[in-house]
């Protein structure tokens, strides 16, 4: 499967399969949250943090065609992005998909908001 965008319909991913084996979800800091390839998808339970509650969860390697967002007041954190200020990646088209988390004090992956993208 691959991610697009639904507004302009631009590949966001990488191919990626969905991971059901929940043992391999990784909360060390400075590391995947998820392996490369494979995608999370959370509705209605959390598990590592409310910021991924109803997201797709990929693996920060998994993403392409994409951009920080224009905004730097969204582009905070130490080593990465916190991803505490709102949605801080968009399409090479400027159209926001989600959320990168990757500083050094959490695990590292994109919260994909479900709304704003296709899974095909």
């Amino acid at each position: 499967m691959k991610l697009f965008c639904k507004t302009c319909n631009l590949e966001l991913s990488k191919t990626i399969n969905e991971l059901n084996d929940l043992s391999l979800i990784n909360e060390n800091d400075r590391e995947d949250f998820v392996p490369e390839g494979f995608y999370l998808a959370f509705h209605d339970r959390t598990t590592y943090a409310d910021q991924i509650k109803d997201s797709i969860i990929i693996n920060t390697k998994d993403l392409i065609n994409s951009n920080y967002h224009s905004e730097q007041s969204r582009l905070n954190g130490c080593c990465g992005q916190d991803g505490l200020d709102g949605m801080n990646r968009v399409c090479s088209n400027n159209h926001e998909i989600g959320t990168e988390r990757s500083d050094c004090w959490i695990a590292h992956f994109i919260a994909i908001n479900p709304k704003l993208v296709r899974l095909i």
